[in-house]
C-alpha cells in the first residue's frame, strides 16, 4: 500500500457544526499519522490526505494546498519539514493553519516557527484539535455570538 493515502470516514465521526476544509499531515510515523487524521476528520476536515515524506508532501501541494498542514518537522527523508510550511504559503492563496510536531521543539528555527503554532510530541489528539479549534476563523455566527457576547 502507497504511504500517501486519504483517510476514509470514520464510523466514530461526529458531524461538525462546519468544515474545516482539506488537511494534510506530513508524518512518517504511521500509526501517529492515523490517528491525527482520524481526529481532524472527527472534528471536520474533510478531506484529510496523509504523506510520510516531504517528496510526497511536495506532490500533494502541487495539486491543492490545504486548509490546514500538520506537519512533523523531522522526518525519514528530511529533517527540515518547515521547509514544507514556506512552500504552503507560497503556493496557496490564503496561507493554511500550520501545526508543527515534533518532540524537539528548539531544533526549529524561529524564522519557520512563526509560520505557524508548534506542538510538542508526545501530544494528545484533544490538545491539537483545541489548539485549532482556537485558531481557526470563527464562521458567521461565531462573529455575531462574540459581538454580542461583548467580548
Amino acid at each position: 500500500m502507497p504511504s500517501t493515502q486519504q483517510v476514509g470516514k470514520s464510523a466514530r465521526k461526529r458531524k461538525a457544526l462546519r468544515t474545516l476544509g482539506p488537511a494534510l499531515v506530513v508524518e512518517d510515523d504511521g500509526l501517529v499519522a492515523m490517528d491525527i487524521a482520524e481526529a481532524l476528520q472527527e472534528a471536520g476536515a474533510e478531506p484529510v490526505v496523509i504523506c510520510a515524506s516531504v517528496a510526497e508532501a511536495m506532490v500533494q501541494l502541487e495539486i491543492a494546498v490545504p486548509s490546514l498542514l500538520v506537519l512533523d518537522v523531522h522526518l525519514a527523508d528530511r529533517d527540515d519539514g518547515w521547509a514544507l510550511a514556506e512552500l504552503a504559503i507560497q503556493l496557496g492563496e490564503s496561507p493554511p493553519l500550520i501545526v508543527f510536531t515534533t518532540a524537539t521543539p528548539s531544533s526549529i528555527p524561529a524564522s519557520a516557527a512563526d509560520l505557524g503554532h508548534v506542538l510538542a510530541k508526545p501530544f494528545q489528539t484533544e490538545a491539537l484539535i483545541a489548539l485549532i479549534e482556537k485558531e481557526r476563523p470563527a464562521g458567521l455566527f461565531g462573529r455575531i455570538r462574540h459581538a454580542l457576547s461583548g467580548q
